[in-house]
């Protein structure tokens, strides 16, 4: 790269990238490391193998700072078409792993297609709304788009892995800031409410109690002559939608899902079963108290008694080791790194790098979010890895590229008038 190129890097956000990296090995090493010698050659331990994905994530963004930023813009359409193609493949090259066809086997190494799809959809996504044509307040275009982000979430869907399916619900993001009425999160938002509470109470009371409000609306309004049949519409909406979510409930989630919902709302108490992960790890974080147990001291983490610790409940390993405040410290190196990806793309001077960035802000969001949710107890667990920080390859490897490409639009937008 030139130095001028190598100069335009954002380097605070590179900066917060190798913190989260750097500590994320820190906890998967205490995780998971045995007594004994240290060999970079004993592939058996996932902490060796993380420094080396780790290598090969350096590889990979020399590679995406060394690509001309407009390759990706001309060729997003590929890349997704390639991507999408990478998923149908699984259905008859996969390799079943805990359940999920959702690995290609490459020698000793497994591949996860769907954490490089984020961000092919991302690119796939900014290209058709950057187009000169495209008019998102327009229904057709608004189809399109939901085309772009749902058919991979369609393709992920049946492997199954519903948890990666639920993470393209942050290509809402990037469509809302460019201009998707405010009513499709509103909608996305009253029906989520809608399901957790008919799921706690009586669909007749959550019917009753809405049109109540709806009717204390319309009383409120009645001087500036409301349309009475939008009322009685949205009435008889959610009392549709209500008095489904127990036959979708109990016939389209598979048992191991409605265990989970109802364990976390409460509804069933299962610390031994399939509660038991989430109940191991809220025990570990509290135990980890203001300034934790110490590095490799953690006897939850030392006892191995949070299943895929060093994986999808890593957060737990911080908590018990590192206490509140390592456990905030992670928290707020996250924040400071969707800050400041706002900020760059608020700054960029082309749509195509404005839109991408909302989405990698989206991705990297939802991850975070509902990873920590899932830990602490706060939502069902779902099996979603902490971006940059859970063990694997192909996370590691996906979110390094989404992030990278990014870094290297930004780079490039003083070229891009």
């Amino acid at each position: 790269m030139a130095r001028s190129s190598i100069a335009a890097i954002d380097w605070i956000t590179v900066l917060l990238f190798l913190l989260l990296v750097g500590f994320g090995w820190i906890n998967i090493y205490s995780a998971s490391y045995q007594d004994g010698s240290f060999s970079l050659t004993d592939f058996s331990q996932p902490y060796i193998r993380q420094i080396y994905w780790i290598l090969l994530s350096i590889a990979l963004i020399i590679i995406t700072q060394a690509i001309e930023a407009k390759f990706y813009e001309r060729f997003a359409g590929l890349i997704y078409v390639v991507s999408l193609l990478s998923l149908l493949g699984l259905f008859v090259f996969g390799k079943n792993i805990n359940g999920a066809t959702s690995w290609y086997q490459i020698g000793p190494a497994g591949l996860q297609p769907s954490e490089f799809a984020k961000s092919c959809t991302a690119l796939a996504l900014a290209k058709f709304l950057s187009d000169m044509q495209t008019n998102i307040k327009l229904l057709g275009y608004q189809v399109r788009a939901f085309l772009i982000i749902a058919i991979p979430a369609v393709l992920i869907i049946p492997q199954p892995d519903p948890g990666s399916a639920l993470v393209y619900a942050a290509f809402f993001f990037p469509l809302y800031r460019e201009g998707l009425a405010a009513i499709y999160l509103i909608v996305g938002a009253s029906a989520a409410g809608l399901f957790i509470l008919t799921l706690l109470f009586n669909p007749v009371w959550v019917v009753l109690a809405i049109a109540s409000i709806m009717l204390f609306i319309l009383i409120k309004n009645r001087k500036r002559k409301p349309k009475y049949s939008r009322y009685l519409l949205t009435i008889a909406v959610v009392a549709g939608f209500c008095f489904s979510v127990n036959y979708i409930f109990n016939n389209v989630f598979e048992q191991r899902h409605r265990d989970r919902f109802n364990i976390v709302l409460g509804k069933e108490v299962d610390s031994k079963g399939i509660g038991y992960n989430t109940n191991q790890s809220e025990i570990a974080i509290g135990s980890g108290s203001w300034t934790g147990k110490g590095w490799k001291e953690g006897t939850q983490t030392k006892g191995g008694f949070v299943p895929e610790q060093h994986t999808d409940y890593i957060f737990s390993t911080v908590g018990e080791e590192w206490g509140f405040l390592g456990a905030s410290m992670v928290v707020i190196l996250f924040v400071l790194l969707l800050i400041r990806l706002i900020h760059l793309a608020e700054r960029q001077k082309s749509q195509f790098s404005r839109v991408y960035g909302y989405s990698v802000i989206g991705i990297l969001f939802i991850h975070f979010a509902i990873n920590i949710g899932m830990v602490i107890g706060l939502m069902p667990t779902i099996g979603i890895p902490l971006p940059f920080f859970s063990y694997g390859g192909s996370g590691l490897w996906g979110f390094t590229i989404l992030l990278f490409i990014f870094i290297k639009l930004d780079s490039n937008r003083v070229n891009e008038w």
